[in-house]
Parts: C-alpha cells; sequence; structure tokens
C-alpha cells in the first residue's frame, strides 16, 4: 500500500495545530517556533509530490479511496491532477510566510490565531484534493471558521461588520452549492464521486439551474462582479496575515470550483453562458481598476485591485481554449504571489506606522531602500511588466481572449492600461515626493522580514523568465478539460508552451 501522501498534508498541520493546545499559552516563543515548524513541514511534504507527479496524463494521482457513509454512496476520495498540485504548492508556502509576518504582529490571544491558521492550511488542502462532493463541501466549509476567527478576533476596529458580512456572503453561497450537489446525486445515477459525474450527460435546462447554484459559491469566493462587495472590508480588517491568506489562497477556490466542475460536469450550460460570463469579467477589470484609482487606504486599494486581476483570471476560463485556461490557472498562482507579496509587506510598513492612509507616506524610498526595492518588484509584476510572473499569464489570457472573443480582449487590455497608472501613482505616492512626519528614522526591515519577502520576489522573477516550470503540469489536464468542454476529440491539439514561442 503506498503512503496516503494527500491525507498526510490535510491533517499533518491539523494536528500540529491542535498539538499547539499542549503548550503552556505563556510560551508564546514556543507556538510561533513550532508554528513555523508545522507549516514548514507541510511545505516540504509537497515536494514528493512534484517529483513523482507524471505530467503526461491527465488521470488523477496519489489517489486515496475509502468507504465513508455506503448508504449515501459517499467516500473519502482524494487525488490530483496537474490543475490541484500548483495550488497545494502555493497553500503551503502561503502558510508558512503568513506564520512569519506574524511573528511580532500578534502578540494577543498567540496560540489560538496560530491554530485557527494550521486548521485553514488543512481545510484549504482539503478542498483542493477531494474527489467527493461532500468531502468537499465538508473542507469547502471549515474554510470559513478559521478564517471568521482570524479576521473576527485579531481584525481592525471594524473586524466584526467586515467577518460577518464575509461569514454571510459566503455561507449563503456555499447553501446554494449544497442544493446543485443534491440536485446533482439525484440525476447522476446517485453518486457524489466528481470523476463519474463529470462522465455523464445531462438535459440542459438541469445544467443551466446547477450552473447557477455553483455560480452563486463560485462567484463569490473569486469574488466577481457585482458579490465583490465582501472583499475590500475583509481585507482592510483582516490582519496582515488573513490578507495574505484571503488574496493568496481563499479567492482562488472560487476560480478552481469553476474548473473542476462547472467547466467538465455542465459543458453545455457552461459554452451557453460564456458570453455573459466573459462580459462580468470585464466590467470587474474595468470596475476594480477604476475603483483603485479612488482609493486612500492601502490596503483597500489593494484589495479592489483583486476584483479587477481576478477578472482577468475569469476571462481566461470562460475564453474556454487552451490558451485561456492555462493562462488563468497561471495567473491565479501569480495573484496568489504578487498580491500576496504586497500584502506582506503592507502588513511590514504598517507595524512601524500604524496607518493605512496613502498621504501620510511619502519618501520611503530614501529611509527605507531595501523595503523599497522590494515593493518595486511588487508593483512592477502587479503591472505585468516583462520578466516577471505577472506578464506570462495576462498575455495569455488575451491571447486567449482575442481568439474566443476579441471584444473582450479588446475591453479587458485597457484594464492593463489603468492597472499600471494606479499602481505606480501608488508607488510614487509612498516612496518618492519629500519625506513626510512620522516617515524618517523607520526601522529597516530585519533580516525575518527579508527572508519573507525574499521567496517571493525569486519566485516573481523565476516564473516570470521560465513560466514552463508551472505551465508544463498544466497541458495535459488542460487539455483534457476542454475535450470534456467541447466533447471528446473536438478541443484541438494541447499547444506547444508558451516558451517555444519565445526567443
Amino acid at each position: 500500500m503506498s503512503m496516503p501522501l494527500l491525507s498526510i498534508l490535510i491533517f499533518f498541520p491539523i494536528l500540529g495545530g491542535l498539538s499547539l493546545l499542549c503548550v503552556p499559552r505563556q510560551q508564546t516563543a514556543t507556538i510561533r517556533l513550532m508554528a513555523f515548524f508545522v507549516s514548514l513541514v507541510e511545505l516540504l511534504l509537497t515536494l514528493p509530490l512534484v517529483l513523482l507527479f507524471d505530467k503526461s496524463t491527465h488521470v488523477m494521482q496519489f489517489v486515496e479511496q475509502h468507504p465513508w457513509i455506503p448508504a449515501l454512496h459517499i467516500n473519502y476520495s482524494l487525488g490530483i491532477d496537474g490543475i490541484s498540485i500548483l495550488f497545494l504548492l502555493l497553500t503551503a508556502l502561503i502558510i508558512v510566510l503568513s506564520v512569519l509576518v506574524s511573528w511580532e504582529s500578534i502578540g494577543d490571544k498567540v496560540p489560538e490565531f496560530f491554530i485557527a491558521m494550521l486548521l485553514l492550511e488543512g481545510a484549504m488542502m482539503g478542498v483542493f484534493c477531494a474527489t467527493d462532493f461532500i468531502l468537499f463541501y465538508i473542507f469547502w466549509e471549515a474554510m470559513l471558521i478559521p478564517m471568521f476567527l482570524i479576521i473576527g478576533i485579531w481584525g481592525g476596529p471594524n473586524r466584526i461588520y467586515a467577518t460577518v458580512k464575509f461569514f454571510l456572503y459566503t455561507l449563503v453561497g456555499s447553501l446554494l452549492m449544497l442544493v446543485g450537489i443534491i440536485l446533482l446525486y439525484q440525476h447522476g445515477g446517485r453518486t457524489f464521486d466528481i470523476l463519474k459525474l463529470a462522465g455523464q450527460a445531462y438535459p440542459l435546462k438541469l445544467q443551466l439551474i446547477l450552473f447557477w447554484a455553483f455560480f452563486a459559491a463560485f462567484a463569490v469566493k473569486v469574488p466577481m462582479w457585482p458579490v465583490h462587495t465582501w472583499l475590500p472590508g475583509a481585507h482592510t480588517e483582516a490582519p496582515a496575515a488573513g490578507s495574505v491568506i484571503l488574496a493568496g489562497v481563499l479567492i482562488k477556490m472560487g476560480a478552481y470550483g469553476f474548473l473542476r466542475f462547472s467547466l467538465p460536469i455542465l459543458p453545455d450550460a457552461t459554452q451557453q453562458m460564456m458570453l455573459p460570463m466573459l462580459a462580468l469579467s470585464v466590467i470587474a477589470i474595468v470596475y476594480g481598476a477604476v475603483i483603485c484609482l479612488a482609493q486612500t487606504d492601502l490596503k483597500r486599494l489593494i484589495a479592489y485591485s483583486s476584483v479587477s486581476h481576478m477578472g482577468f483570471v475569469t476571462l481566461g476560463l470562460f475564453a474556454l481554449n487552451q490558451r485561456g485556461l492555462e493562462g488563468s490557472i497561471l495567473q491565479m498562482i501569480n495573484h496568489g504571489l504578487v498580491t500576496g507579496a504586497l500584502f506582506l509587506a503592507v502588513g511590514m510598513i504598517y507595524e512601524r506606522t500604524h496607518t493605512r492612509e496613502i498621504a501620510a507616506y511619502g519618501g520611503l524610498a530614501s529611509t527605507m531602500p531595501v523595503f523599497a526595492g522590494f515593493f518595486l518588484l511588487f508593483t512592477l509584476a502587479a503591472v505585468g511588466l516583462p520578466g516577471t510572473n505577472g506578464f506570462i499569464g495576462e498575455f495569455l489570457i488575451l491571447l486567449g481572449g482575442f481568439e474566443s472573443q476579441p471584444w473582450a480582449a479588446v475591453i479587458a487590455a485597457s484594464g492593463l492600461i489603468l492597472g499600471a497608472w494606479y499602481m505606480l501613482w501608488l508607488y510614487q505616492r509612498i516612496f518618492f515626493n519629500e519625506v513626510r512626519d512620522g516617515m524618517r528614522g523607520l526601522i529597516q526591515l530585519n533580516l525575518r522580514e527579508i527572508l519573507t519577502l525574499a521567496p517571493m520576489a525569486v519566485l516573481i522573477l523565476w516564473i516570470g523568465l521560465y513560466p514552463n516550470a508551472l505551465l508544463s503540469f498544466l497541458h495535459v489536464s488542460v487539455g483534457h478539460l476542454l475535450d470534456q468542454v467541447h466533447g471528446v476529440g473536438l478541443a484541438g491539439p494541447v499547444l506547444p508552451p508558451l516558451t517555444s514561442y519565445l526567443p
């Protein structure tokens, strides 16, 4: 019997978090070290998946399946393909960095904070591994509780309003998804096996009903316009680690849901709803970018930028072609790294200044040059400068958009211009101009903070210069997904990697 690697990934952080209960709460240094150790080991546990993964097949790998509730045909069923493996790596990395950025900023209820974070990691791993609908739903709902606590207990002054809004939005959407799961169970041969459900044909009317039931959960999570309003408040009030996890992983789960369920299980409805979804995507791109130009709060600006960037993600998804889908998945990883890095940096500067007002900053390039260098790289990646990871994902998405619906790609391209405007304007206001009162004599980045930002900087450049390192995982799985959407054999051949077009 092979080692249950996926179960270990799910339950190791959960057990590691619960083990913190055995440490006296006064020993905060020990608790922080244990939380970091657990998160770091979890990251190392993802390496065998990468080394043993077979990129030449679309079938699920590292499969685990055991009867759980036989009377209802519910199984403990896990497996990953070339799409989900990238999200496991991203999740493990984000949690390690979130522990580091919380090292000094979290001084109240320290054990509870790190327990919540590690429980959240286990639930997120479960979402990306589950191949049984009920198991997926349990992990999906389980994520809500730790994030609710992280924002509601360790957040800012308006944390209660923000966390209740976040909870209600996501809960309502999840309940509608549960209705869809039950309908699918009744019409899909009384099984919750996601792979079996994706291999069946359903009437178009039923598919449309199910599409909107799933849309309610996934669109809120993305978040798509107009159900995005919970995101800025949650980001603004969350502690730095909460914002990093929200931007880095949680909002990717909505797009992942579309990929894993809506496209392969409901192909006819997906094609029928392609134009409305593309329209919502381009609205989000332009709306989010324009709203960013009016922001005075640093975290709210980055939060609204996520609405715009995730619009690109859904644009690529519903272009329904190879380049669009691969660019969309890659951009989810890129956005998690870039926006996560920006929120890490904002958390570090907030610890020193205790303000998020952009107007209060100025001249940080001269007072904190190392910090300014990191932030410049993250800004350029958010803008999509060639040579950074942000460029590759957006380039593929626009290629896919032009192949599918040129009008959508043209409008989306305007979002790139607006994105460069608000991000470079933000950098100019914070790091240049005259040094404002309160910005002199700020403490330079310490070694822990540099080590927190450095992995993000390295990955931003590495993916930007060698994108095939990630794209190679996607080619076969995305090709198979398109076969399911368009009909077996109709999706066309898997396109060569992007690097074959580059000098």
